[in-house]
Formats: C-alpha cells, structure tokens, sequence
C-alpha cells in the first residue's frame, strides 16, 4: 500500500468537481483557502524576523483552514477519498491547497460547480 495517492496531482484534480458540490463547501473554500495559505507562508517569516512565537498565529490559521474545510467536506454527497496514511493527508491537502483549488478556480471549475449547485 502506497504512503502517499499514487499520480496525486492529476488524481487529486480530477476527484475534485465531485467531491466539490455543495455550495456551502465551496463556499467555505474560497474564503479558507487563503487562510491556510497565508498561515503557511506566515510561518517561516515569523522566524525570520526574529518573533517565533508569532508561528504560533500561521499555525492557527492553518487548523481553522483545515478543521472548516474537513467540516465542508462531510456535508458533500460525495466526499473525497480516504487517506492512505497521515503522510497522505499532508500531501493532499497542501498540494490542494496550493495547487488543485487554485487551478480550480482559475480553470473555472469553482464558478461552473457554484453555478451547478444552485439549479
């Protein structure tokens, strides 16, 4: 059994119109996804600029982020897979977050599921 989804990018791309329905998950997404993104980026520039224990903030971020869109995704009629290992969920949700959503979005995917959901 693989630590991690096999071919994660295209997988993870290709899973995520249908596990991506419910507008109230969508919505959740587009106003979380920068949450976990800044908290992420914020983190390592805490160090740098000599306030560690303001991490503490980035890592805040990121568990609201991640805590709201695992509550989203139980509301989805069809729900992602599960994970393979904790390596997985780590994998997963970074590369969605930094790379699946957005492309996501500026694919059209988001406007074309939130349009879908309303009729």
């Amino acid at each position: 059994m693989a630590l991690i989804t096999e071919n994660l990018i295209s997988w993870q791309y290709e899973a995520y119109p249908v596990a991506h329905q419910d507008r109230r998950n969508l919505l959740i997404h587009i106003l979380t996804e920068p949450l976990f993104v800044s908290g992420i980026l914020s983190i390592p520039g805490a160090f740098v600029s000599g306030r560690p224990l303001a991490a503490l903030g980035g890592v805040g971020a990121v568990l609201i982020a991640a805590i709201a869109q695992g509550r989203g995704h139980k509301i989805e009629k069809n729900p992602p897979a599960k994970f393979a290992s904790p390596l997985d969920v780590v994998a997963r949700l970074f590369l969605e977050q930094f790379v699946t959503f957005p492309r996501f979005v500026l694919s059209g995917g988001f406007s074309r599921a939130w349009r879908a959901a309303g009729s």
